[in-house]
């Protein structure tokens, strides 16, 4: 089977784009996690762009091993950038797991996207047990086998779970990660991310991404950070989440809507042949 698909990123954070709205390409999940592995296309994340009568299009997402996603931020902000180009607009709504997510088309590559309201409560995240969600008193080792004690539980249409260390780099996260988002505490697994209050309004991260491991960037992660980070005064909060390959603007409005602004690159076209 051989058909043409579109690779884009956001902040490193890839994709491979398969436009099912006219042409309907049924993949196996073999396929889906051969299509994500670097030895032959590669990407964080597989899209499928499908018809939909009440947006400009509905996404499906698969993380690299396969499994389904709900949600993934940079994802949504690149199909919206490849769909102005097609539509010549500069706001796109695209529907994800039955809600409407709205992006702005920006000069420079630069894509704003309205994520929605976070979820806190334990059975929201999902925990399989009630829980504090603010402390989940989770234990990390660091390289120096020291040990910290905590871990935040945000829901912004998937579940992730957020640590507040000293040094992000003094942490195993290739073997963290694996560790906690298997815990019995996250009956749906859980991305995990290590931050560091740089400044009130800066915050350096490193992400295990749930189903794909450690990722470049994760546009959830950096917004489930933002809201960990304004816990007690959500609204009318801005804060740059920076990974290493750069930065992303996470806004929190008067009715507590998360925005994630920034850049994602150019389309590439690719020919699939599996």
């Amino acid at each position: 089977m051989e058909f043409k698909a579109f690779k884009m990123d956001g902040l490193g954070n890839d994709f491979v784009i398969i436009d099912q709205r006219t042409t309907v390409i049924n993949l196996s999940n073999d396929q889906i996690v051969k299509i994500c592995d670097r030895e032959f296309i590669g990407c964080d994340q597989l899209i499928f762009i499908k018809k939909d009568n009440n947006s400009d299009a509905e996404l499906e997402f698969y993380n690299s091993d396969g499994g389904k996603s709900d949600a993934c931020g940079n994802g949504t902000r690149c199909v919206a950038y490849l769909l102005s180009k097609e539509n010549n607009k500069n706001e796109i709504n695209l529907s994800v797991a039955s809600k409407i997510l709205k992006s702005i088309i920006l000069e420079n590559n630069q894509v704003e996207t309205t994520i929605g309201l976070p979820k806190m409560n334990w059975n929201e995240i999902p925990l399989s047990k009630d829980s504090d969600t603010k402390n989940l008193k989770l234990k990390l080792i660091d390289n120096d086998n020291k040990e910290f004690v905590g871990g935040i539980a945000i829901n912004v249409g998937n579940p992730h779970v957020i640590f507040f260390v000293e040094n992000i780099d003094n942490f195993n996260l290739e073997k963290i990660g694996p560790e906690i988002e298997n815990h019995e505490l996250f009956p749906e697994r859980c991305n995990v991310t290590l931050a560091k209050k740089i400044t009130s309004k800066l915050i350096k991260i490193k992400v295990w991404e749930r189903g794909a491991g450690l990722t470049k960037a994760c546009g959830t992660a950096a917004c489930a950070t933002a809201v960990a980070a304004n816990l007690e005064s959500l609204s009318n909060s801005k804060t740059e989440i920076e990974f290493s390959t750069g930065k992303l603007l996470i806004s929190i409005d008067e009715k507590n809507n998360i925005n994630m602004k920034g850049p994602v690159s150019q389309v590439e076209e690719i020919n699939i042949n599996i």
